[in-house]
């Protein structure tokens, strides 16, 4: 029985997260020749303030691309 995390930053629609999970539980058919009914596929929605790269919070990555540049 296949297991499927999907670690996703919060902010996605509905129908995306859907059609992501139908999407991965086909690949996962299709390459392990599992049967769907035994896919399980978990979607975790991460808050964008505890998702950092490089240290810096996606949050305020975004928030950045929305500040006038210094000396403006």
């Amino acid at each position: 029985m296949p297991l499927v995390q999907l670690h996703i930053l919060e902010g996605r629609s509905p129908e995306m997260k859907k059609r992501a999970i139908e999407e991965v539980t086909e690949a996962l058919h299709r390459s392990l020749g599992a049967p769907r009914e035994n896919i399980r596929v978990v979607i975790y929605e991460i808050p964008k303030s505890h998702w950092a790269v490089g240290g810096v919070t996606m949050e305020d990555k975004q928030t950045k691309k929305h500040e006038p540049p210094n000396g403006s």
